[in-house]
């Protein structure tokens, strides 16, 4: 017979486990990614950038699968997912896709909160179902972590909107079709910048754009676009001057979980391939698998994943139950980078020299989870939002009448 007490320990467990629905999602995109976009990736040179009709295929295959717009409701097109469901389709796909997915995706999301009518009609079909490729340009040569800090310049013609600046670092960049850039207009009566943004269609306000040689994610789009006198219609200003911080911010904080699972991603990775190897590589006349060091590696790489995920999860459930995620999402991204790559790194002392070749994909996993802690915040400014969140004091922007950011 069960005690009081029992049966209070029992109906305090935590329940973990994923849903059916969940694992059905899991395995769905899990599948996809082993027959429909994995493939894709191997048929290319996986140092340099795909092609843009290749991307536009594996956007045609994620779109049937509902990830390019997940945060936008059924009645807009989207997939009206909550945020931890996106999360474990997420992490299911290869990060150098994942990466060029989010950028996508949250344009379409700001997009949808900015737009008008108009733009939802006319631009949103074709984003939604993959047939273009969208991005956002906040970063720039002298502008990361204090977005306030932008130069890239929109003037009012009367007749229209000119665009004049240079924007960093910008994923999809070489291969948009549009574009949302985050400018300025001016100063506000405190002195802060007034930031604007403003969709811009490449075929009507041509731009360029340039490929950025990288250490990881070779196979991705990481630009540099340049906008000179660009001229875009005044009805392309999208929503009310100075409240483009308060966009940017709704959306890092739902990315920087979904890129601590990416790190994740190639943490999983990573650990499968070792555990395989020290169960057949042989030192001493006996597997490695059996020496101490080797299971004190693979226990560290395990764990680094197991709390980088529950992590992530914990973050993207605040947001979906409408607590304020702030933090846990700075937690989230700054824990699991940082973890993940450690555990890579590990993985790779449990191979010994095969650990350096090309023919493990370590090597590429080690470049590729180094590009992480810098996109949406990088470790420091997510260590002072942490800060904040704790304390109630900012230590990144002490005037209290600005928005509280981090940047891209």
């Amino acid at each position: 017979m069960t005690t009081d007490n029992n049966k209070r320990s029992e109906e305090a467990v935590m329940d973990f486990r994923p849903t059916e629905e969940q694992e059905l999602l899991q395995d769905s995109v899990s599948r996809m990614v082993r027959t429909e976009i994995e493939p894709r990736l191997r048929r290319h040179d996986a140092t340099k950038p795909l092609p843009k009709q290749t991307m536009l295929e594996i956007y045609g295959v994620l779109a049937e699968m509902g990830l390019t717009a997940p945060r936008l409701p059924a009645s807009a097109g989207g997939g009206e997912m909550k945020m931890l469901d996106y999360g474990l389709a997420f992490e299911q796909l290869p990060p150098v896709i994942a990466i060029s997915l989010i950028s996508h995706e949250c344009t379409i999301a700001r997009i949808h909160a900015e737009g008008g009518a108009e733009h939802v009609a006319a631009l949103l079909p074709d984003l939604i179902a993959g047939r273009k490729i969208c991005c956002t340009g906040s970063t720039e040569p002298n502008t990361g972590s204090d977005p306030r800090g932008v130069q890239t310049r929109l003037t009012d013609l009367g007749d229209g909107c000119s665009v004049s600046g240079t924007k960093m670092w910008i994923t999809n960049g070489t291969i948009s079709d549009v574009m949302i850039a985050t400018c300025s207009t001016g100063r506000s009566e405190h002195g802060a910048t007034v930031m604007q943004r403003v969709l811009i269609e490449r075929d009507k306000s041509p731009y360029e754009a340039r490929e950025i040689p990288v250490l990881g994610f070779k196979q991705g789009h990481l630009s540099e676009i340049s906008l000179n006198d660009c001229r875009v219609p005044k009805r392309n200003v999208l929503g009310q001057g100075g409240d483009a911080a308060r966009i940017l911010q709704s959306t890092w904080v739902g990315n920087r979980p979904l890129l601590g699972l990416c790190a994740v991603n190639m943490a999983q990775k990573a650990l499968n391939v070792s555990i395989a190897y020290a169960q057949v590589r042989k030192q001493f006349d006996e597997p490695i698998g059996r020496k101490q060091l080797v299971q004190g590696r693979l226990a560290d790489i395990a764990t680094a994943i197991t709390t980088s995920r529950l992590l992530c999860y914990h973050a993207l459930s605040t947001i979906d139950n409408g607590g304020r995620a702030d933090g846990t999402s700075a937690m989230a991204k700054r824990y699991a980078t940082t973890a993940c790559a450690e555990a890579i790194s590990l993985a790779m002392q449990v191979h010994g020299a095969m650990g350096v070749a090309e023919e493990t994909g370590l090597e590429q996993l080690y470049r590729d989870v180094r590009m992480l802690p810098i996109p949406d915040g990088t470790n420091e400014i997510l260590t002072l939002i942490m800060g904040r969140e704790l304390t109630g004091l900012n230590a990144i922007r002490p005037d209290t009448r600005t928005p509280r950011l981090a940047a891209e």
